[in-house]
């Protein structure tokens, strides 16, 4: 599939997929987007990222089968300035992606 700009994002569909699934994709860009915010605050301080993680957790409607929460665990490393880890938490929450999801867009489908 081509995207805006240069690139082809190689996507797959089970049983036997050999790579990810459009959803597992959608899924991931939240938390990427969220760590690249995180990531920027970081920088911009000179605060060290090493042994930093960030750990995204789906809960899903057992009946619908449809995302009900999706949670964002940033795993400071030890000695991470206490002063900062509410502005982590901020800085993550300007993630893009999660933005859109809070306020979404029209989807129009057409053919020609």
């Amino acid at each position: 599939m081509r995207i805006g700009g240069p690139f082809s994002v190689q996507t797959d569909q089970p049983p036997a997929a050999s790579a990810p699934t459009p959803f597992e994709i959608f899924l991931s860009s939240i938390g990427t987007c969220a760590g690249i915010y995180v990531l920027g605050f970081c920088k911009q301080r000179g605060l060290s990222t090493e042994g930093m993680k960030i750990v995204q957790r789906v809960s899903s409607n057992p009946m619908s089968g449809m995302v009900e929460k999706i949670d964002l665990e940033i795993q400071l490393p030890q000695g991470f300035p206490e002063k900062y880890r509410e502005a982590v938490i901020n800085s993550a929450q300007l993630c893009t992606v999660k933005k859109h999801l809070e306020n979404p867009p029209k989807f129009e489908v057409t053919t020609k």
